[in-house]
C-alpha cells in the first residue's frame, strides 16, 4: 500500500484527483455530478475554496486547488465526506437509478459509506510550467479518454472557460 499524500503548504496551489472506490461509473448520471458541483460551490463561497482548474470524469475527478485562509487539507476531508453521504443518499432515493444495489453494495462496507478512495494523490504546483502541464493534463482528460476531440467541447471540465467558449459552473482564480 502506498503513502497518502500529506499537504505540507496548506496556502500553496495544489493538484489533486479523487476517485470514486473502486472506479466505479457514478458521474454518468447528471444528478451526482450537480451535487458534487454544489458542493465545491459551496466550498468556494464558505471556505475560501480557490479553484484554478478542473475535470469530472466518469468515476474520477482533478482538480487544482488552493485554501485562501483555510486548510486545504481539512477542506477536502470536509467536501470528500459530504459529498460521499450526499451522492450515496441521493443514489438511494433515485428511483430511476438502475444499478441501485449494485451501487450501494459496491459503495458501502459494514454499513459504511466507502464512496471516495482513501487520500486525494495530490502535488503542489510550485511554477508556471508545472501549473501548466497539469492544467493541459486535466483538460486532456476526456480526450485522451475518446470522450470529445477538443478539451473545449466537454461540458464538464473548466477547459471552456480556459478557451473563452463558455462560462462553466465554478468561479476560477488565475494563477500567476
Amino acid at each position: 500500500m502506498g503513502k497518502e499524500y500529506i499537504i505540507r503548504d496548506p496556502g500553496a496551489v495544489h493538484f489533486v484527483t479523487f476517485t470514486v472506490h473502486q472506479w466505479v461509473d457514478v458521474f454518468t448520471r447528471r444528478i451526482y455530478v450537480d451535487q458534487f458541483l454544489d458542493s465545491l460551490k459551496y466550498c468556494q463561497k464558505a471556505k475560501g475554496l480557490e479553484i484554478f482548474a478542473w475535470v469530472i470524469m466518469s468515476n474520477h475527478c482533478h482538480l487544482i486547488l488552493r485554501a485562501r485562509g483555510e486548510n486545504l487539507a481539512d477542506i477536502i476531508r470536509d467536501l470528500k465526506k459530504f459529498t460521499a453521504k450526499a451522492i450515496v443518499r441521493l443514489i438511494q432515493e433515485n428511483e430511476l437509478e438502475s444499478r441501485k444495489k449494485w451501487l450501494a453494495m459496491t459503495l458501502t462496507f459494514e454499513n459504511h459509506i466507502w464512496f471516495w478512495e482513501k487520500g486525494y494523490h495530490g502535488e503542489e504546483i510550485y511554477s508556471k510550467p508545472f501549473y501548466n502541464s497539469k492544467m493541459n493534463y486535466i483538460h486532456q482528460n476526456p480526450v485522451r479518454a475518446g470522450i470529445v476531440e477538443n478539451p473545449e467541447d466537454y461540458l464538464l471540465s473548466s477547459a471552456g472557460d480556459f478557451f473563452g467558449i463558455r462560462k462553466g459552473p465554478l468561479d476560477l482564480e488565475w494563477f500567476g
